[in-house]
């Protein structure tokens, strides 16, 4: 495995764990919502993982245009 392909990796396999523990905190968000005031997280805490969400959108490679019909 050449050295870029190495580091597409691992940032693939870091974005994928992180994919999952946004979900996961959007889970719990959700099911806390539910609770009351009490289980809403502190601002700050809901303000990192929006960081997170966003930079994770960032990584996503962009969607290619389609050739026209022909």
């Amino acid at each position: 495995m050449s050295q870029p392909a190495l580091h597409e990796y691992v940032h693939a396999a870091r974005a994928a764990d992180l994919r999952a523990e946004a979900r996961a905190h959007r889970l719990r968000r959700e099911a806390a919502a539910g609770r009351g005031a009490r289980g809403v997280a502190p601002v700050r805490h809901r303000v990192g993982w929006l960081l997170i969400e966003t930079g994770l959108r960032f990584l996503r490679p962009p969607a290619l245009p389609r050739p026209a019909g022909r």
